[in-house]
This record gives C-alpha cells, structure tokens and sequence, in this order.
C-alpha cells in the first residue's frame, strides 16, 4: 500500500492517556497533520498550508471546548463549528477520521468521486456549512446564533475565517450586523497566518490593525498565539464571561505549521516579494516524503514526552506513474502571454487581478508592466467597479479572477459597467466543470448564463493557444463593447488543432472533423477533446460525427450556422457548463429564426444538476461528459464499450 493514515486506534490511546494535557493535545494535533499530508498527497491536490496552520485550533475546540462530541450532530443545542475560507477542510477531514466521525476509507477518497470534498459540503458528516466562495462564513454563523437564540437552545456558534478573507466586503457587512443585531453568542476565529494564496496578506491589500478595526464595529476582540494550548484554554475560559458582544479571536499562526520547510516562505529575485509555496497542491515525492519523516519524528518525541507507548507510524511510499505521451498546454500562458505582448504598444492596457496572479498566469504582466498591474485581493465588487472608472477614463481594464466568483459576486458591477458603454475586458479564469476537485465552489458552471441577459458583453471561449492569441487581440483592438474570455485552468487534454485557413470570425466557429450523421458543437479544450473521443470511436462503428469548434458563445453568424448543419439530422452541443442558459441556448434560436431546425433532433449535452466532485475523467463519466458515453448518445450505438480500448482514442490526439 502506498498510502497509510495513523490508525484511529493510535488517537484513542492518546485521548485516553493521563499525560501532560498540552504535550498530548500537541501530539494529536501532529498526528492529524500526519495523515492530512497522507491524504492530500494521495488526492494529487488539497490546500495543506491552511489545514496545518488551522490545527492546532480546531483540535483545541473539539476536544476541549465544544459539546458536540457528546451531544450529537442532530441534537439542536450543539456547539457549532464550521471554516468560512474552507480551504482548511483536508485538515479538518483528518480531525473527524481521528475522532471517528469519517471512516479511513472516506479520509484516503479526498477530492474524489463518492469521497470527500475539496471544499466544505453538509453532505459530509460533521460539516455544517457548505463554503468555500469566500467572506460568508460571519453571515452564516450568525444566523446560526441568531436561530440558537429565538428557539431558545443553548450551544455556541465558531466560525474559522482567513485573514486575506477579511478583504472581502461582505465580512464587514456581517460584522457590523452581529455588533447591531446583539449576537453575542458567535465567536469569530481568524487563522492568521499572514499568507493567502501565495503572498502576503500585507503585500496584497493590507488589513491590519484589524483587531482595532474589528473592536470598532462593537466586537469584543482578542489576539492570541493561535498554536499554544495554554493560551487558547485561557482565551475560551475568559471569553465564556463576555455576553454583551460577539466576540473575535484574531489567531497568529503559521501557515503550514508543523514541517518546518512548508512554513517558510521564498523571496523572489525578480519581484523582490515574499511568495509561500504551499498554499495549495500535492507536495512533489521528495518533499512528501521529508514532510511525513518531520512528522514522524516529532510525533515520536511528543509522545515519549507524553509518556505513552510509541505511536505506531505507518511506512509510506510513494506511487510512481506512467507519463502521457499527448501533448498537453495551457491557454491560460497564451492569455498571459498575449497581454504583455499587445501592451508593448498600447499602454492603455491595465491588469486588475483578485489574487490569483500565478494561477491566471499573470505573473509575467505583473513583472513586466508593475505600473499597469493593481493587486486588488480577494474583492471581486470593488476591482469590478474600479474598473468601470478606469473605463471611463479611457483605459482598457482586463480584470481576472476564476469565473464562479467574477461573474456572481460581481455581476452587479459588471452589469452597471456594461450600461456605460466602455469597454472591460473580463478573464474568467477556472471555466467548467474540470478540475473538479475544489468542488461546487469553484467549479464555473452557470457564469455564461450570469452574462447572457446583459446586452453588450460578447463572450469567448477559446480551445487552444492559437485561439487564445487570437481571442485576447480580438478584445483589446477589435471589440467595440465588453468582453468575457471564459478560460481553462488546467492543463489542456490535448491540443486541438483546428484548419489550417481558420480565421478567427465573430460568430464563426470550425469543423474539427468531418461527418453527417451528427454535428456537435463545444468550446474550450476539455469537451473538445471528450468530442474528439467520440467521434474517434464512432469513425471505427462507420458513424461520422462532426465536431465543431464554436469558441462564440452568444454571438452567431445564423447563415453560417445554417451552413454547417445543412446535411445532417441530429444536432447536439456539448455544454462545459449547464444547459440552462449557454451556447446551446443561443444555437437553438439561432436556427429556429433561420427555420432550419425542422424535422431535426437538437439535443443538449451538459449538466441539470450541481457538478460533482472527484478527479476529472470520474466527474465526466458520472456526468455523461466523456467520449464514450457523448458517442453512445450521439449514435444511439448500444455496447460501445465492449473490450474498447479508450486510451487508444485519447492518445490520437492529433500532436
């Protein structure tokens, strides 16, 4: 076995030894820190620098403070504990395998399929707040506390939240409503860690003195050492006297808390910032292995110091695995390299970005233009709205961040900028379904239905780097009204080569392969490629399948359109996104008003339901969205996969 937890067994000793309280709560504590790099490890993805940093608090709160253990998840007087920021949750995952509140087998399916969520979901036992879009977790908790209250039962109400978190405005919002609405029974914890993504909070959109800042909304407000058990008992025992306010615990902490190279941060020669390297991700072998042997070490020495027999520690390895021979890219290099590209001569061109510069691939922008980039944090209104004043003053504004968060929170503001006929490009970034690990919350599955009713936003979703190019020019020195590039974040399954005369047309897309049997339309390298698949393995069955690249998502040239579906009878559009309100939306009017849909079956293709979590190739077969189960649909050919050999279609990928 390559992946082994510390046996729930091994923290039951522990709970149940009569040693130094401080020193056992420390060593429990490692031993979750233990199996959460086990478990993020194995996932190939998960957020540790939080769920290390958070530890030692949620291990303090629920085995010292909170009734719930005792009381039951159903029992209405339960204390109540959940994280805002959510990314901390691999940790608290660890937390409920060690008290038995998640089996083993649920702690090692992290970010997969029937597993546990990247993200905090109620479906999970011991969850009880769905999160993970930040800066709504105060609100929540205090209607929480606020139902505690009027239904007269008793329990306390803890919200974890992040300090770069604190940047969002709805966090103030619920502060200064807790304070007014005399909520008194919710305690406000900040994992403060100093870091959020990959900077400092500081460096990105400074906080502080947010204790005085908080104190001056009606809080009662403390700061702590958030890693000493001492400290932490005396903080929860004084503040069980504080009944006139809400009450806020501000948490010093270190991100990545318990190895000692996760909790150090590099400073960058070109920029000369300080970035951390470990907010989210799977540590490489080497360092997984050097992580778990920190762990095993300390763990050792605790419980020698503890006075309990030696904790049995497993012997992990690590899985070798064999590389892919297709051809992978990133559209999102070749929408970073586009802008710094077209802003060597236009210096109109400024870079908004919601702190996500690495992950949008900006970085390259920042350091090349550092007048022309403003670092806005994580506040999607406010950077939408600054950009509708840079707009109005002449600028070309390119604001970024992952598109479930751009489009929602801050669709308000993009619809007032769209009423004054400026232009703003928008870089929706984390577009679709895949990857589908982070969950729900991040997972951009209704953002083209979100701009669809607002007139003048035209949106593009490019299916490789040439397109991208090509979408990025289009926007900045050909569009006359707004413009929402929807981008994938991951690496793309293969690179969609597309004709060799193609023009990038507005309202135009291209045929990637030929057939009339059936035509489908998709966007965007992930269900292109799951397209291709299909019609890869229809080709062989004598069924021909038309894949058609159509990167013009409300925009449709209808005699083209009628053009490319002219010969065949059944038309389908693969949704990276759900089927209410997107291309397939626009394609179907589209070929009514051109009354070329008659005697036609048109079908969409996507999701009705709220995405799944898992790895990519489970989320796209649970939803239908692979290439086998789009070509059984398309064809109606029963039996598809009878000794069908699947990497052989993937892997034709044209290079």
């Amino acid at each position: 076995m390559f992946y082994q937890l510390i046996k729930k067994e091994e923290f039951d000793r522990v709970k149940n030894h009569n040693g130094k309280w401080s020193v056992g709560m420390k060593l429990f504590a490692d031993m979750c820190r233990y199996n959460t790099l086990v478990a993020v490890k194995k996932a190939g993805s998960g957020h540790l620098g939080s769920s290390l940093s958070a530890m030692d608090i949620v291990t303090y709160l629920y085995l010292n403070e909170m009734n719930v253990l005792s009381s039951g998840f159903n029992n209405p007087s339960r204390d109540i504990y959940f994280s805002s920021k959510g990314h901390d949750v691999p940790g608290l995952y660890s937390l409920f395998y060690a008290l038995g509140i998640l089996p083993e087998e649920k702690l090692l399916m992290l970010r997969r399929l029937n597993g546990l969520d990247g993200h905090p979901e109620v479906r999970i036992p011991g969850i009880e707040a769905s999160t993970g879009s930040l800066g709504m977790g105060i609100s929540k908790a205090k209607g929480m506390a606020w139902a505690k209250s009027y239904l007269k039962e008793s329990g306390n109400v803890f919200v974890l939240t992040g300090d770069g978190e604190f940047q969002e405005g709805q966090i103030w919002e619920s502060i200064q409503a807790a304070a007014h609405q005399k909520v008194n029974n919710i305690t406000a914890i900040m994992d403060h860690n100093k870091y959020q993504t990959d900077m400092l909070v500081a460096d990105v959109n400074n906080i502080e003195d947010v204790v005085e800042k908080v104190k001056a909304f009606g809080w009662h407000v403390v700061r702590i050492d958030g890693h000493n058990y001492e400290t932490l008992k005396k903080t929860f025992d004084n503040l069980k006297s504080v009944n006139d306010k809400p009450k806020m615990i501000i948490a010093d902490t270190v991100k990545g808390k318990g190895v000692s190279f996760m909790e150090k941060p590099v400073t960058e020669t070109v920029s000369g910032k300080t970035y951390y390297r470990w907010h989210s991700g799977a540590p490489d072998d080497e360092s997984y292995l050097k992580g778990l042997a920190e762990l095993s070490e300390q763990i050792i020495k605790l419980s020698d110091e503890f006075g309990i027999p030696k904790i049995i520690i497993p012997e992990n390895k690590v899985e070798g695995k064999a590389s892919t021979k297709v051809d992978k890219e990133f559209v999102t290099d070749a929408y970073g390299d586009a802008l710094v590209e077209l802003a060597k001569t236009n210096d109109k061109i400024v870079v908004l970005d919601g702190d996500l510069s690495a992950d949008c691939k900006l970085r390259k922008f920042e350091y090349a233009y550092p007048d022309r980039f403003i670092e806005n944090g994580i506040a999607e209104q406010d950077m939408v709205s600054m950009a509708g004043g840079l707009a109005r003053m002449g600028l070309i504004p390119v604001v970024n961040s992952f598109a479930s968060f751009l489009t929602a929170r801050a669709n308000e503001q993009i619809y007032n900028n769209a009423g004054e006929k400026t232009k703003i490009i928008y870089g929706c970034h984390f577009a679709g379904i895949i990857p589908a690990g982070p969950g729900k919350s991040h997972q951009s599955v209704r953002d083209i239905s979100l701009l669809l009713a607002i007139p003048n936003i035209i949106m593009i979703q490019p299916c490789n780097a040439i397109e991208t190019k090509k979408a990025v020019e289009y926007c900045v020195n050909e569009a006359k009204e707004n413009c929402a590039i929807r981008l994938a974040i991951g690496p793309s399954p293969e690179r969609i080569k597309l004709p060799d005369n193609y023009n990038f047309v507005v309202g135009t897309g291209a045929p990637l392969t030929e057939g009339d049997d059936a035509v489908i339309f998709g966007y965007g390298p992930v269900l292109l490629h799951e397209a291709l698949v299909a019609s890869r393995i229809l080709k062989e069955k004598g069924f021909g399948l038309k894949v058609v690249n159509m990167p013009w998502l409300n925009r449709i040239d209808l005699d083209w359109l009628v053009d490319v579906t002219r010969k065949t009878k059944k038309i389908y559009v693969l949704e990276d996104h759900s089927i209410y309100g997107s291309l397939g939306n626009k394609i179907m009017e589209g070929l009514i008003e051109m009354h070329a849909v008659q005697g036609k079956l048109f079908e969409k293709i996507g999701l009705d339901d709220y995405p799944e979590c898992g790895t990519p190739m489970e989320v796209l077969k649970y939803h239908g969205l692979d290439g086998l189960s789009i070509a059984t649909t398309v064809s109606g050919i029963e039996g598809l996969d009878v000794n069908l050999d699947l990497e052989k279609y993937t892997n034709e990928a044209p290079q």
